[in-house]
Parts: structure tokens; C-alpha cells; sequence
């Protein structure tokens, strides 16, 4: 019997390291990828499009609202973000975990929605380390920064909302609890009768 993908949330206050968890997480590990969201953002310099965002107009946004092509969609410091409910659902479907990394605002529509999510929160050390983070990132004007400090605060303020909690304090520590948390959900005793049906259908005979 074919085995469904898990569809995990994971949130975290802009500057955590999100995103680098994140990634190292889904090469360190079979069978797992991150969604990739649709935006209004401006591109920054690194930034590919189709790799990091899809970078669309708010007139393509909007269209894509209309059709309701998206799982859940935010708009996070003016800028909108979506995720596409067809690739999601096709890839949990082939038995791929995916990650959605959204904010407060998405996670609660998808666990509204999709209640068997499993919701993972990454917690920065302190206020202070988030925005020397933010600062070093040179990506943002002082008064950008500023504004992430101030929403940081709201969206740990809905860390009691969410199934795990994780400290990135130290990234290897923070990495190793993630993939501790994905590889316990693939052991879930559900999962496990699915994948392994014709052992135990075969041990249970004898």
C-alpha cells in the first residue's frame, strides 16, 4: 500500500535561521522537500526565482486567490505570500513529507484546514540575537528591521499554537531536534502498519 507524505508547518520569528534549518534538514534527509511559496516580494540579489519564491504581481496573486490556487496565503510587511494546494497535494500523495515555511497567520489556516499537520515553532535565544542576526543579514533598512522586531514579538506571542517547539541557540542541536521530530512522525505506529503491512500480515500467520 502506497504511503502519503507528512505535511509539517514550521514558523519562526523573521531572522531565527529558519531557513538554513530548514534547508540542511531537507538535504540531510530521503524523501522530504520544502514547498515553494508564490510572492509579491521584491527579489533580493541572491534570490532565484522558482528556487527560493515564485516572484509574481499582485494582479497574478490576486487571479491565483480567485481560483483558490493556494492552501493558505498571508500578507507579511505588505508583501503577500501563498502556497500552491495542487503541488502540495500531489507531492504528499507520493509519499514525499513536505515543509511549508509560513507564518502564524498561515499556520492557522492550514491547521484549520489540514488538521494532521504536524506544527513545528523555531525560537530564536533572545531579542537581542535576533536582531544582531537581522543586522548581519544586511538585507533590510534600519526601520525594516525595526518593524521585524516588533513582529517578532507578536508571532512568539502564538508559539502555545504549535505541536513543537524548537530553540535555535546552537544550529547543530536545533538540526539534530528537527530531524528527531520528522524521523519520530515516520514511526508513528499508523504510518508503520501502512508500510509495513505484508510483514506483519505474514508474521501474524504464523
Amino acid at each position: 500500500m502506497s504511503e502519503c507524505g507528512s505535511l509539517y508547518v514550521i514558523s519562526a520569528p523573521s531572522g531565527t535561521g529558519k531557513t538554513t534549518l530548514v534547508k540542511t534538514l531537507v538535504d540531510s534527509l530521503p524523501n522530504i522537500t520544502v514547498s515553494i511559496s508564490h510572492t509579491t516580494r521584491p527579489r533580493r540579489p541572491a534570490e532565484v526565482h522558482g528556487v527560493n519564491y515564485y516572484f509574481i504581481t499582485e494582479t497574478e496573486f490576486n487571479q491565483m486567490i480567485t481560483h483558490d490556487d493556494f492552501l493558505e496565503h498571508a500578507s507579511v510587511f505588505n508583501n503577500q505570500y501563498g502556497t500552491s494546494r495542487a503541488w502540495v497535494e500531489d507531492t504528499l500523495r507520493r509519499g514525499i513529507d513536505v515543509i511549508l515555511e509560513i507564518d502564524w497567520q498561515g499556520a492557522q489556516q492550514i491547521q484549520r484546514l489540514l488538521p494532521s499537520c504536524i506544527s513545528i515553532f523555531i525560537l530564536p535565544p533572545s531579542l537581542e540575537a535576533l536582531s544582531q542576526r537581522l543586522m548581519q543579514r544586511n538585507q533590510d533598512k534600519p526601520e525594516i528591521i525595526h518593524k521585524r522586531l516588533a513582529d517578532a514579538q507578536e508571532t512568539i506571542s502564538h508559539v502555545s499554537e504549535y505541536d513543537y517547539v524548537v530553540l535555535n541557540d546552537d544550529f547543530d542541536t536545533a538540526l539534530r531536534d528537527l530531524k528527531t521530530i520528522v524521523l519520530a512522525q515516520r514511526l508513528v505506529q499508523q504510518r508503520q502498519i501502512k508500510k509495513l503491512a505484508s510483514l506483519l500480515a505474514e508474521l501474524e500467520t504464523h
